[in-house]
């Protein structure tokens, strides 16, 4: 693997100014009436504010969003429309899980080219949004029935159906090529890496207990902005368990694998959450001839992919040693690893992945194990397990999430990681200076 230098031009690093989400939000909760346009509109909205930028002042606006509004799939234009953003260059990205680690990537790139000096990234999502699908026989009916040439074909098309082709279906996250939740392949997993089901609740009450003493001391403020519901402000993510007891994780029944061996439960998962995160990317000769307090820079990124048939959530396993190699840095030298945690029994499959010298030689061709992962540098103020999962929105919070942590402690590097559908995985280093 060649070694590669931090990413830079001729104006400098990748800096990221800012970084900023809403709470996040249990499905059909504090946002069951935003849609993921007005989510990404308060993120962007609120970033621009607060860092004084104006429509003249942002090159581009890369926005993103996983589940998709059928009348609205562009969603970085309409956010940039709803804001009045209408002279704003825009365009979508979706790559699952780690859409906006791709929209990140997406302005960096822009910015290096010399194509832009301000952009705007991020992601949003609203699983409370998520229309309910009708059956595929009514579904087809119905079309059927709008091309019908006569009253009769209509009615005849229409005497077909049978009363449960009428009920509506019941939303599942399934991955396509291989028809499995990730529940369910992450339960085929933890079996294959031998992850016990107390390993994976000790992550769990882990990743809560480090999010409430972040809310607690104050470490989130900043990063999270307050939202108005009718005349009260949501400002904390309602899904931390600002009390985690670790003993009432063992009370909880696996949801996916329920014949006795089953591991993963709602505890141990991330839940279906609403919310949107937003990222302030410049040329660090532009951000510091404007006088910006830099939050950090990219040093590096990689994607990387494998088949979702095994180890479908593997992803980061591959692409973190690629972005380390790109950086100049091994494991040891990091300051700060984030994690997004679709399922607690991921990351630690993930952990073991990176200390397997078989598993990187067979997929990687790599001569030896990434190492072992320091938890004690591993989502120190929480993850997707305690703050909930609007798939679009997440790789900004990991994101800005590091970023004002290395701030916090006086610079340092950070590796941040998720995995995504279809075998996809991503990792950032980042730097605080």
């Amino acid at each position: 693997m060649t070694v590669r230098q931090p990413l830079s031009n001729h104006n400098g690093r990748i800096a990221i100014v800012d970084g900023l989400r809403t709470p996040f939000a249990r499905i059909a909760t504090h946002f069951r009436d935003h849609s993921a346009i007005d989510l990404g509109a308060l993120a962007v909205g609120e970033l621009m504010r607060r860092n004084g930028l104006q429509a003249k002042d942002v090159d581009q606006l890369i926005y993103g969003m996983t589940v998709m509004i059928p009348e609205a799939p562009f969603i970085a234009r309409e956010v940039a429309l709803q804001l009045g953003l209408d002279s704003v260059d825009a365009y979508s990205i979706t790559r699952a899980c780690a859409t906006s680690f791709q929209t990140a990537a997406s302005a960096a790139e822009s910015i290096l080219a010399g194509n832009a000096e301000v952009v705007i990234a991020g992601g949003t999502d609203s699983t409370s949004s998520v229309r309910l699908p009708m059956s595929p026989k009514f579904s087809s009916t119905l079309r059927d029935v709008s091309f019908a040439k006569s009253v009769g074909d209509r009615l005849r098309l229409l005497a077909s159906l049978r009363p449960k082709d009428l009920l509506p279906q019941q939303p599942s996250i399934t991955e396509f090529s291989v028809g499995e939740t990730m529940g369910q392949s992450t339960e085929k997993m933890v079996k294959k890496w031998g992850v016990t089901r107390a390993e994976q609740d000790d992550l769990a009450h882990a990743s809560h207990s480090n999010a409430a003493r972040a809310w607690a001391e104050g470490r989130l403020n900043r990063q999270v902005m307050g939202v108005d519901l009718g005349g009260k402000t949501l400002k904390d993510d309602n899904l931390v368990r600002k009390n985690s007891v670790r003993e009432s994780y063992d009370k909880l029944k696996p949801c996916f694998d329920t014949s006795g061996a089953g591991t993963v439960t709602a505890g141990n998962a991330s839940p279906l959450t609403d919310g949107a995160g937003a990222l302030l990317l410049m040329s660090e000769a532009r951000a510091k001839a404007e006088g910006r307090d830099i939050l950090g820079y990219i040093r590096s990124y990689a994607f990387a992919a494998k088949t979702p048939k095994d180890d479908l959530l593997m992803g980061p396993v591959l692409a973190a040693p690629i972005a380390l190699d790109r950086a100049g840095l091994s494991l040891g030298d990091l300051t700060l690893i984030d994690m997004h945690e679709a399922f607690a029994g991921q990351v630690a499959c993930n952990i073991r992945g990176l200390a397997s010298a078989d598993y990187l030689r067979e997929h990687l061709g790599r001569k030896g194990a990434l190492g072992e992962v320091d938890c004690s540098k591993l989502n120190v103020n929480g993850g997707s397990v305690a703050f909930g999962h609007p798939f679009g929105a997440t790789g900004a919070r990991v994101i800005a999430q590091a970023l004002h942590e290395l701030k916090r402690r006086g610079g340092g590097t950070a590796l941040t990681t998720a995995c995504a559908a279809g075998g996809i995985g991503a990792a950032m280093v980042l730097e605080a200076d």
